[in-house]
């Protein structure tokens, strides 16, 4: 089997076997495979980027043809360049890591092996999604990563709200998968092929750019990729995600899943560069989610919350960066992203873990030195969040920010608005851990974290602080962004101050002192503002009274329809009948040679009548 193969192939095999034998097998032998199934992927996956690193060259491999009819002949096949190495690269490391700490998070969860079951088979359709030569086998991927999050979001599912979670994440995203699938039959039908690569070639050969197609077909793979990575207006259903086991959250709401739209949006760049309405469109989505996830990421109490919110917000960053073409500040951002944020939940769940499973940030408080450990873990990657200075966030960020102010007529307005972002940014990480870390303490942690918790965050602590100086082989893929050289200086001290100053701003407002917002916060504006923000800008209500309510009104309305008056008779007819003929079946001989001797004379008395 070809080495590519075995790199989704490992863990999807490794779910199998764990879906076939959960019942039999020990918790330690269920660790072994859900743990090294991705171990082992993620050493093949350093030696295909060793190998790529050294050469340069594409590679590809088809292992069979999935579809034969007329000239659509999609294969299982890979495709693997500069892209497809960061994503295998980030999919499979940070997941390994993730499965490691899920050793010891879930090791009383009597669904053990359920649980790295779903795990393994999220990160086989994570593989199959960035690896694919084609749109089809990409969707595969991407409705395979949609089914484990519902799954992995509602794992606890005999708490009702858990499973209303799971629900709602499934049929919000499947908004926009639909808006995807209708988009890959335009672009079959007017292209005559979903092969990536001649798919690109083909569109830049017979549609011209700002023209009506590119427009439109861009415009459905983009309510695609909103719905995929929760931006408005189709994010509300990951904050409710957080429903589910803090691992999960790690790997696909904060390092994976919820980056797949931005992956999407990259690998089919350039169709997007055809289409400059939808380019704008993708930059001022992002800014706008920036903005909108960091304001109600500032007014969360939960500290799951407060990361889905300010993972929002990152991926908005992302947007931001494809909208003014800086394709790989964007890829780039996505990587650092996922080392601070997956430490960041990781270290959540240490806390969670750890406390008698409490998610309120004003119950806890004075962890620094009863969790040194974990307080180091959110310190980097808090400051990673907020972009430090010589953090891997800062220079991901930096990049994306600089790109936008390089970008005519709109790019300042843009960057004044990512600015605004980061300073938000800044003041919600170190509010989240200064309450927590600092001050007195509410709640005294009941067990410390063990190697299998302490080895991931320390892996990741050391990633966060110095993912930024890892290079990305991203020039082959994606055409030269704007030269940042002649930006002046003013703006990028600007750019460096602005995160600095929100760290102050959360030092004296929430461990100092000196600057205290009570008046603000308790006048009736503010309480108006922190419920308007805590609720993620009403919008869940929005939704809730402008779609959900009707729906169920008219399924209500509908659940007593005259039509069902004949099919509900036929059925209470068949029961009545039932009941008869089950009342004939009493267990004596006497009545069943009754019935026979009346059955025969009846039958020759209608005999003779006939003759007669």
């Amino acid at each position: 089997m070809n080495s590519l193969s075995l790199i989704p192939a490992l863990p999807l095999v490794s779910a199998v076997l764990l879906m076939i034998g959960s019942a039999r097998l020990s918790k330690r032998v269920v660790a072994i495979f859900g743990v090294g199934s991705v171990g082992l992927s993620a050493l093949i996956v350093a030696s295909v980027a060793q190998d790529f690193l050294t050469t340069g060259e594409v590679q590809t491999a088809t292992l069979w043809a999935w579809i034969s009819v007329a000239n659509f002949t999609p294969g299982i096949a890979f495709y693997i360049d500069g892209l497809t190495v960061v994503m295998m690269s980030v999919i499979t490391g940070v997941g390994f890591l993730i499965h490691l700490y899920s050793v010891e998070f879930m090791e009383s969860d009597e669904s053990f092996a359920r649980y790295f079951s779903y795990m393994n088979l999220f990160v086989a359709a994570m593989l199959l999604l960035v690896m694919a030569d084609n749109l089809l086998l990409l969707y595969l991927g991407w409705e395979g990563v949609g089914v484990c999050s519902y799954l992995l979001v509602g794992f606890w599912y005999r708490d009702p709200n858990n499973g209303a979670a799971a629900r709602k994440a499934f049929v919000v995203t499947r908004i926009g998968d639909t808006a995807m699938a209708l988009g890959l039959f335009l672009l079959f039908t007017e292209l005559g092929t979903l092969q990536i690569q001649p798919l690109m070639a083909a569109a830049n050969v017979q549609w011209s750019g700002g023209g009506t197609l590119p427009v439109l077909a861009t415009a459905l793979l983009l309510g695609g990729a909103v719905g995929k990575s929760a931006q408005l207006p189709l994010h509300t259903w990951l904050p409710d995600a957080m429903a589910g086991p803090t691992p999960v959250s790690a790997l696909i709401h904060a390092a994976t899943m919820v980056t797949a739209g931005v992956y999407l949006i990259a690998r089919t760049h350039e169709l997007f560069l055809l289409a400059p309405a939808t380019m704008q469109a993708i930059a001022w989505l992002g800014v706008a989610t920036v903005l909108l996830a960091a304001f109600a990421a500032l007014a969360q109490n939960d500290i799951k919350r407060i990361l889905a919110y300010s993972t929002i917000s990152q991926i908005g960053y992302m947007f931001l960066a494809l909208g003014v073409g800086a394709f790989s500040a964007g890829i780039f951002h996505l990587m650092t992203h996922a080392f601070f944020k997956a430490l960041l939940f990781l270290g959540a769940g240490a806390v969670i873990h750890c406390l008698h499973h409490e998610h309120n940030i004003f119950k806890m408080g004075g962890l620094r030195t009863r969790l040194p450990v974990v307080f180091a873990s959110f310190l980097i990657g808090s400051a990673a969040l907020a972009a430090l200075p010589f953090t891997s966030g800062f220079y991901s960020k930096d990049s994306i920010l600089l790109a936008a102010w390089a970008l005519p007529d709109i790019g300042p307005i843009l960057w004044a608005g990512g600015l605004l972002g980061a300073l938000i940014t800044a003041i919600y990480s170190f509010r989240l851990v200064f309450i927590v870390f600092f001050g007195e303490a509410n709640t005294e942690p009941d067990k410390q974290v063990g190697w299998k918790i302490a080895v991931p965050l320390m892996v990741l602590c050391v990633l966060a602080a110095f993912g930024g100086w890892i290079g990305q082989p991203l020039s082959e893929v994606f055409p030269a962004t704007a030269d940042f050289h002649n930006v002046a200086h003013s703006v990028e001290y600007i750019g460096i101050a602005i995160p600095l100053i929100g760290l102050l701003i959360a030092y004296l407002v929430f461990l100092g002192g000196q600057l205290s917002v009570s008046k603000l916060t308790d006048s009736s504006l503010g309480k108006a503002l922190q419920n308007f923000w805590r609720d993620g800008w009403r919008l869940d209500a929005l939704y809730h009274n402008l779609l959900v309510r009707p729906f169920t009104g008219l399924a209500r309305l509908c659940r007593n329809e005259p039509v069902d008056i004949f099919y509900n008779s036929i059925v209470s007819f068949l029961r009545w009948s039932h009941r008869g003929l089950v009342s004939l079946q009493t267990g004596e001989l006497r009545w069943y040679a009754t019935t026979m001797v009346f059955g025969l004379l009846l039958l020759v008395a209608i005999m003779l009548r006939n003759a007669s």
